[in-house]
């Protein structure tokens, strides 16, 4: 049976609180005690969990906000409209940058709950689903954004992902073109998007053709080799759909790269309109994700289970809408 803070406590003769203390390095404790209570946790191979409640029931007005890639400019325009909204609500935010890294974010969570946050906004891409319960059961609040897990009972606020990409791809479909790839990222709101592509091919009466279908590293450098992968297929599609704003910059280069121009030889769709997709050559059809709402909406929804302001969960889904610009147009005649 796995210890717990309760027998290591029992076998350093010393009470739970100060365990405590010694697993979160704070309070006043001899080094003697302290010594103690770290050998006895040796012998007992006693893990504590990452989650281990530090929380003192007094506020500190504090957020914690976990996203993987600051890098990405779709993480840095909601970061920035929850950081706003926040302030509005008299809350700070502590943001840290896991890079789709499990250990990364197991590291965080612990580091701000010893900082005492009084709740916790986790993005698209947070892998470590025990650690979410592991919140849950220690009564903190957790709400997600663009982000979902339909097991659990969480405040959620996420775009239509399904509909985002049946969008983009009837636009494509509608333009007259018939082979339509997707590139893909490797986070779970991306199998939505890629329902929402192999329906719209149905509706379209267009087949499904697996080898189109690529997942990968939201990098602009793996947009641009699966876009040349694709390109150098012997039939070789004449639009692409990329689930990201940075995919979509990196096929654009791979277009290029394979002595095609876009729109002309290649359609693009890209996911977010982020400020890339007005300053891309050419400027980029995109699905655009209602960042300023979704970003208040986590904040306010996270502040009122703080304050006891509400009693439910609250699941909100907002409504994708396709921004048409240069980037698309109907295939040319081969």
């Amino acid at each position: 049976m796995k210890p717990t803070i309760y027998n290591v406590a029992e076998q350093a003769g010393v009470s739970i609180a100060t365990v405590s203390k010694v697993i979160n390095n704070t309070g006043r404790i001899s080094d003697k005690t302290k010594k103690k209570v770290l050998k006895v946790m040796k012998e007992l191979n006693y893990q504590p969990s990452v989650v281990a409640s530090a929380l003192t029931g007094k506020r500190t007005q504090t957020i914690g906000l976990l996203i993987p890639n600051i890098a990405n400019p779709f993480f840095a325009e909601i970061a920035r409209s929850m950081e706003d909204r926040a302030h509005e609500l008299g809350f700070s935010v502590v943001m840290c940058s896991t890079d789709y890294q499990q250990e990364k974010e197991e590291k965080y969570i612990s580091l701000l709950i010893r900082k005492q946050v009084d709740g916790f906004i986790l993005a698209s891409g947070f892998k470590s689903t025990h650690l979410i319960e592991e919140l849950v059961k220690q009564k903190i609040p957790v709400a997600l954004i663009a982000h979902d897990i339909a097991s659990l009972s969480l405040d959620t606020v996420s775009v239509d992902d399904y509909k985002g990409g049946y969008q983009a791809v009837s636009h494509l479909a509608s333009l007259g073109h018939e082979r339509i790839s997707i590139i893909a990222e490797e986070v779970r709101s991306n199998d939505d998007r890629i329902r929402g592509y192999q329906d719209a091919l149905e509706a379209y009466g267009l087949i499904f053709d697996s080898s189109l279908l690529t997942r990968t590293a939201s990098t602009v450098d793996a947009g641009k080799q699966e876009a040349e992968r694709l390109l150098r297929l012997k039939e070789r599609p004449t639009a692409i759909f990329a689930s990201n704003d940075i995919l979509a910059i990196g096929a654009i280069q791979g277009a290029r790269a394979c002595g095609l121009s876009v729109p002309e030889d290649i359609s693009i769709v890209g996911f977010d309109n982020t400020i890339l997709a007005t300053i891309s050559d050419p400027p980029l059809t995109t699905v655009a994700q209602p960042v300023h709402d979704m970003g208040r909406h986590v904040m306010d929804l996270l502040v009122e289970e703080i304050e006891g302001k509400k009693t439910m969960k609250q699941r909100m889904m907002l409504s994708p809408e396709l921004v048409v610009r240069n980037s698309t147009a109907a295939p040319l005649i081969r």
